[in-house]
């Protein structure tokens, strides 16, 4: 794998054990018995490898995209922990079996590490213990198999995760009828970006470099990385989405404008690797079949 890392360029990503891992087990014991026994049980058991847990998959596939370039890390994954270093050995005794390239963690006992999310630069922290704070995108959904494929596939929510909330804060206060005028007459002007707009670009760079691999060989290469939205917008409120993320200079492959439909059933046949949306309903909804991350962002989670 390439060793070179530059924190600015590269797609960097913080996953908590809880959610690389299936730790029901080991949180069971900590729950009921208490921290001392906790650190008894994981030093017992550090050689016992832990199953994936529900992010795995997702954190498996994109390390696996370093293979596209030669010349640089394309993705850094690091272990946030609120294990102490001594029983998050256990934890990295696990990546190495699973053969993940993760060589960086922070282990900080009983406190929430998502404050060095900044100096690391990473895009995203995902964390299956809503304690983790705000900071953190709170993934839920059962671990499912992992077919040893390279293919990811990745969807979005548009409002109050790739853009801004400020949309959706008009359909609150105005209804729909208010929502769907104001949409419509700014359908040229880019919402802000969101939280997760910073994600996407580091993931369309990635996607460039298959571009440019499709080129060379047309008939040869498989592209590996898929990008969709699936938001609750409809006609005529779905130009204005459009045009931000084109606007943005950013770019998704698939779209889907449901109108408030269900978003589950449409996730299950598109089958993601994740879902990321702000509303807890929707996340609970998808996270019956697809591993989806509640991002809390924005008023509609101030309440």
């Amino acid at each position: 794998m390439p060793g070179n890392l530059d924190l600015e360029r590269a797609l960097v990503i913080g996953v908590a054990s809880s959610a690389l891992f299936d730790l029901e087990e080991s949180d069971a014991v900590f729950r009921e018995q208490g921290e001392e026994q906790y650190r008894d049980y994981q030093r017992e058991h550090i050689d016992d490898v832990l199953e994936p847990g529900v992010a795995f998959p997702f954190i498996r596939r994109l390390l696996d995209l370093n293979d596209l370039s030669d010349r640089e890390r394309l993705v850094e994954v690091v272990i946030l922990s609120r294990n102490d270093p001594e029983t998050g050995m256990r934890v990295m005794r696990s990546v190495e079996r699973h053969d993940l390239d993760i060589t960086r963690a922070v282990f900080m006992q009983g406190r929430a590490p998502y404050r060095f999310m900044k100096p690391l630069r990473m895009s995203l922290f995902l964390s299956a213990n809503e304690a983790d704070g705000f900071a953190a995108g709170h993934v839920v959904g059962r671990a499912a198999a992992d077919d040893g494929d390279t293919d990811l596939r990745i969807a979005f929510d548009f409002d109050g995760v790739l853009a801004d909330d400020s949309a959706e804060r008009v359909f609150q206060s105005g209804g729909l009828k208010e929502y769907q005028e104001n949409e419509s007459a700014l359908a040229e002007v880019p919402l802000d970006r969101g939280p997760m707009a910073d994600f996407l670009e580091k993931i369309n760079r990635i996607q460039g470099l298959e571009d440019s691999k499709s080129v060379d060989d047309p008939q040869g290469y498989r592209r590996r990385v898929r990008v969709a939205v699936v938001t609750a917008r409809s006609a005529p409120a779905h130009e204005r989405a459009i045009n931000s993320i084109r606007q943005w200079g950013l770019r998704v492959n698939d779209a889907f404008f449901l109108g408030g439909l269900p978003k589950g059933p449409m996730l299950e046949v598109l089958q993601p690797h994740i879902f990321f949306d702000d509303q807890r309903r929707h996340v609970e909804g998808a996270s019956l079949s697809t591993p989806s991350v509640h991002i809390p962002f924005g008023e509609i989670n101030r309440e």
